[in-house]
């Protein structure tokens, strides 16, 4: 049997609905799962053993509802000039991947894991692309996440750009990743990836849902980031990407459409009919130069959305914060855009999560998962349910994470990494990236 473990003497910050605050407050877990909350006099004596949070926060640890592993290596490259989105995508992402072999593809995941864990970041649900590395790029980066310790649901984004035989390749793929996940402990879920609508034809569009139907799994695709995917579906398709995705029985409550920011108002009507979540990625937006969700319009239509990285980081504190300050910006309101940031990572997300992973995930409460994070963070200002997130965005995501558990393990205490050597695995990587880097200045 497991050992009972208590994490305490600190300000417990349960979060959940409704949440509660608790000073002096510890958390006590068994295995994988919360046994109980509360003050820490009594948690500790039930304990076998116990991390000290020396009077910091203790709360849930942060799920990331759309990561891109893959992107790591576009650090510091030197990329010709892009003049709009598809520029992006076909001079600095599509080279990219295609410059990837399956140990880049394996190095790329581990960095920014070891950068989950150092923001605790327990949970990423990633989409991932290697063209010239397919077969056996989804167990590469599975192996990485179970050496990691942290939850995961990976795809691979299946598209036509590079041939049928890509298309195939990036079906199977996903195909033997869900083969795959039916025999795994729990850390690890699957979904069919695809690239975006505006680079699948009908013919592998309906390959890739017949896959999810089969495996009782769901879509995740980008949607209507630029206007060109919009502009793409009315050319081919005389229909916009939603009604297109509809048409084709591509979405559904287990379905992540990702961006979706240049929608109408009847494609957020079949969002919000079909219980398809959203992702918002701000901060890759406002990179890419492609707009901003209408997020508390989404929000109002009774949307699910959550809240990504897109690749451009792994700590969600950060994207939460450029969330909130670009709603700010776009409507020129600072009163605006608060409820739906913490909606986004703090309800939304934990919900996306638990749901996929069939256990309650982003909340500290009885049965509820062991991923517990301590924040390198001393409340200086009387911390209660009604300010808590306002201490989380102005308070600990200043401060970063002194302590990670996720699923019981500890992956990192003190800020030391226990699981991952990132010094190491960034001399390992600096061996790899030359080559890598000149394959995709040859392409």
């Amino acid at each position: 049997m497991s050992e009972m473990i208590a994490v305490g003497n600190g300000v417990v910050f349960t979060l959940g609905n409704p949440g509660q605050v608790i000073d002096d407050g510890a958390v006590l877990f068994c295995g994988d799962k919360i046994v109980e909350v509360g003050k820490t006099a009594e948690i500790k004596r039930k304990a076998n053993s116990f991390i000290d949070a020396g009077g910091r926060v203790i709360m849930p640890g942060l799920i990331c509802a759309h990561h891109h592993l893959y992107s790591t290596f576009a650090c510091g490259i030197s990329a010709e000039p892009a003049k709009n989105f598809v520029e992006v995508l076909e001079k600095l992402w599509w080279k990219l991947d295609r410059a990837l072999d399956l140990d880049d593809v394996e190095y790329s995941a581990l960095i920014p894991l070891a950068r989950c864990i150092r923001s605790g970041t327990t949970t990423i649900l990633d989409h991932h692309a290697s063209p010239n590395a397919i077969l056996g790029s989804l167990g590469r980066i599975g192996d990485t996440i179970t050496r990691a310790g942290i939850r995961a649901s990976l795809c691979y984004e299946v598209t036509d750009r590079n041939g049928a035989k890509g298309a195939q390749a990036g079906i199977d793929e996903n195909r033997h990743w869900l083969e795959h996940c039916k025999a795994s402990n729990g850390m690890l879920h699957g979904l069919v990836g695809i690239h975006a609508a505006m680079t699948v034809g009908p013919q592998t569009l309906d390959a890739c849902i017949l896959l999810a139907k089969q495996y009782g799994s769901g879509l995740h695709i980008h949607v209507a980031e630029d206007k060109a995917d919009q502009d793409d579906s009315l050319r081919k398709y005389k229909k916009r990407v939603i009604a297109r995705l509809a048409e084709a029985g591509g979405l559904g409550p287990k379905s992540m459409a990702i961006h979706c920011i240049h929608i109408d108002d009847d494609e957020i009507k079949m969002l919000a009919e079909s219980k398809t979540t959203v992702v918002h990625n701000p901060q890759s937006n406002m990179n890419n130069a492609v707009g901003c969700a209408n997020v508390p319009k989404l929000f109002a239509k009774k949307v699910r959305v959550g809240l990504g990285t897109d690749g451009m980081t792994s700590n969600m504190l950060e994207e939460a914060r450029a969330s909130l300050f670009i709603r700010h910006h776009v409507v020129t309101d600072p009163a605006t855009g608060w409820g739906e940031t913490v909606g986004m990572l703090f309800e939304n997300n934990a919900a996306i999560a638990s749901d996929y992973f069939g256990k309650t995930l982003g909340v500290l409460k009885e049965g509820a998962a062991a991923d517990i994070i301590i924040a390198d963070y001393t409340p200086f200002t009387p911390a209660s349910a009604d300010n808590v997130f306002g201490h989380i965005l102005f308070g600990v995501a200043a401060e970063g994470v002194h302590t990670t558990i996720c699923a019981g393990k500890v992956l990192m205490q003190a800020r030391e990494l226990k699981t991952l050597n990132l010094h190491d695995i960034s001399k390992s990587a600096a061996k790899l990236t030359p080559q890598t880097w000149k394959r995709f200045q040859s392409i």
